[in-house]
């Protein structure tokens, strides 16, 4: 009779672990860009999700922060690139993927719609585009 209460235990152990697995399907944390120059920090805010820019590997040129100096704003060229917001207004579509947002391109100054789509716990395909997403580029960012 213990022996069965032992097993009944360990199955029910198993179950319950195949239902409740670690492997995160959130968007939201530390992410290393493709080119490893910088890591976005994807948040919820409001029922959307935002990316910011919370590393960069050179943060600064001659004790100087580097700036957002392509923004087709030219009232925003002086501002620092660590803390911008470079991914915006995602929301979730499926448990991985978020659509509806745009994302922001530091080095040519310009905005793309942006879908975001988790292919596994660690790696988040980011794909750019103009129109439709079929006429876009692709980067993948790793968690951190």
């Amino acid at each position: 009779m213990k022996m069965l209460i032992n097993l009944f235990g360990i199955g029910f152990i198993l179950l319950f672990s195949h239902f409740y697995k670690t492997e995160s399907t959130s968007v939201e944390g530390m992410w290393l860009t493709a080119d490893k120059l910088s890591k976005i920090q994807i948040y919820e805010e409001n029922g959307k999700y935002h990316g910011k820019i919370a590393w960069l590997k050179q943060p600064s040129v001659n004790g100087k922060p580097v700036l957002d100096t392509k923004n087709q704003d030219e009232s925003l060229r002086n501002k620092p690139m660590l803390g911008l917001i470079l991914l915006k207004n995602f929301i979730a579509e499926s448990k991985n993927t978020w659509r509806n947002g745009t994302i922001y391109d530091p080095r040519s100054g310009k905005t793309y719609d942006c879908v975001l789509t988790l292919k596994n716990s660690n790696t988040l395909d980011v794909r750019g585009y103009i129109g439709k997403p079929i006429f876009g580029k692709s980067v993948t960012f790793t968690r951190e």
